[in-house]
C-alpha cells in the first residue's frame, strides 16, 4: 500500500527590519496565511524573522514588534518577502548592505523566490540581485532608486513587476496585489480570488496598471465611469464598443476615455482585455467547457484570439493553463477560508 505524499506547505519568510511599516509587514501574513487545501491543511506557512536573534524590532509607529525568529529562518524559505522600512540606513543612503543584513541574506538558498514591498526593494538592489533586471517601487522613490542603482530598469508607473524568481511592488496596497499575484501564480485564479474576497480587496489588479491615478475616487457630483464598468462586466461575451460604454455615462467617447483612464489607470480597451483574460482563467480552471466555448463566453470571439491574449499575459496557452490548474483542482485543491 503506497503512502500518501507528506504535506509540506510553501514556506514564506518575512524579513522584518527596523523602521518597518506594520501594515506592510502584515500583508504577507494576511494573504498567504488564508488558503488551505481540501483537507484543511495550509498551503503556505508564514513566519517572520529579523537579522538579529529573536526579539523586538522597531516600527515607524509607537510600538515595537516581537519577532520570534532570527536570520536562520531564511535558510528554510521557499519565498522571502522584504516589506518596506524607513530605517534602512546605508542601504537607502549609499546602496550598500550592513554586515548583519549581508550575513542574513547569505543564508537564503539559491532558487528561493524573492519579493519586496515598496522600499524593501532597496535591500534586494543593494545585494546586487536586481542588476540587469526590471523592478519597481513607490513612485515617490523611483527616481532615487534609479540614480542609486543605474543597472536596474526601474519602472515607476506599475503596481508590481514579476521577473520570475524576483518580484517587486509599489507601496502599501500594491503589496496586496503582489502577494495575491503570487498566490494566483502558485494555485490559480480561483484560490487567489477567494483570498481577495475574504480580504475584501479587488481580486485582480494587473501589475501594469498605473500607480498614480489622478481621480481614484470621483469628486462629489462629478461624472464617473463606474456604471459603464459594471455594465460591461455583465456583457463580456458581447462585442462591446467604446461608444456603447460612453453612452452608458452620457459622455462623448473622448471625455469617457479620459475620465476612464483617470479613474482606473488604463484605457477602456486595456481594461476590457484584462477582464476577459481573468474570466477566461476562471472558466479554464473551474469548467470543462471547450477552449472555443471559453473564448466565445469571454468575448474573444475565436480560440486563436484568446490564445494570443493569454500567451501575451500569462506566457502559456489556454490548454497548458488548464492542465496546470485543473490538476490541482482535481486533487482537491481549494481555498476554504
Amino acid at each position: 500500500m503506497s503512502r500518501a505524499p507528506e504535506h509540506r506547505p510553501h514556506r514564506v519568510v518575512v524579513l522584518a527590519l527596523d523602521g518597518l511599516l506594520p501594515f506592510e509587514l502584515g500583508i504577507p501574513h494576511r494573504v498567504f496565511g488564508r488558503p488551505v487545501d481540501a483537507d484543511g491543511r495550509p498551503l503556505y506557512e508564514v513566519v517572520t524573522c529579523s537579522v538579529r536573534p529573536p526579539g523586538p524590532v522597531e516600527t515607524d509607529a509607537d510600538f515595537t514588534v516581537d519577532v520570534p525568529h532570527g536570520p536562520e529562518a531564511l535558510a528554510g524559505a521557499d519565498t522571502v518577502v522584504v516589506p518596506a522600512s524607513y530605517e534602512l540606513g546605508p542601504v537607502f543612503e549609499d546602496g550598500v548592505l550592513t554586515p548583519e543584513l549581508a550575513a542574513a541574506l547569505a543564508l537564503i538558498r539559491p532558487g528561493t523566490r524573492l519579493a519586496s514591498i515598496c522600499t524593501g526593494v532597496y535591500v534586494l538592489a543593494a545585494a546586487g540581485l536586481l542588476d540587469g533586471r526590471p523592478a519597481t517601487t513607490h513612485w515617490a522613490d523611483a527616481d532615487r532608486l534609479q540614480r542609486l542603482f543605474p543597472r536596474i530598469a526601474v519602472d515607476p508607473d506599475v503596481l508590481f513587476v514579476d521577473d520570475g524568481d524576483i518580484l517587486t511592488s509599489a507601496g502599501v496596497a500594491a503589496g496586496i496585489d503582489l502577494c495575491l499575484h503570487m498566490v494566483r501564480r502558485d494555485h490559480g485564479a480561483a484560490v487567489a480570488n477567494e483570498v481577495a474576497r475574504r480580504t475584501v480587496v479587488p481580486p485582480h489588479r494587473d501589475g501594469g496598471q498605473a500607480q498614480f491615478i489622478r481621480r481614484p475616487v470621483p469628486e462629489p457630483r462629478s461624472a464617473s465611469t463606474t456604471a459603464a464598468r459594471a455594465w460591461a462586466l455583465g456583457r463580456l461575451h458581447e462585442p462591446l464598443q467604446l461608444r456603447d460604454m460612453a453612452a452608458r455615462e452620457a459622455m462623448s467617447v473622448r471625455t469617457f476615455t479620459r475620465r476612464f483612464r483617470e479613474e482606473v489607470g488604463v484605457s477602456p480597451g486595456q481594461w476590457l482585455t484584462g477582464q476577459r483574460v481573468e474570466r477566461a482563467r476562471q472558466l479554464l480552471e473551474s469548467t470543462d467547457l471547450s477552449v472555443d466555448r471559453v473564448a466565445r463566453d469571454c468575448g474573444f470571439g475565436t480560440a486563436q484570439s484568446m490564445r494570443q491574449h493569454l500567451q501575451a499575459v500569462l506566457g502559456v496557452t489556454p490548454t497548458a493553463y488548464r492542465r496546470t490548474f485543473r490538476a490541482g483542482a482535481d486533487s482537491g485543491l481549494t481555498a476554504r477560508l
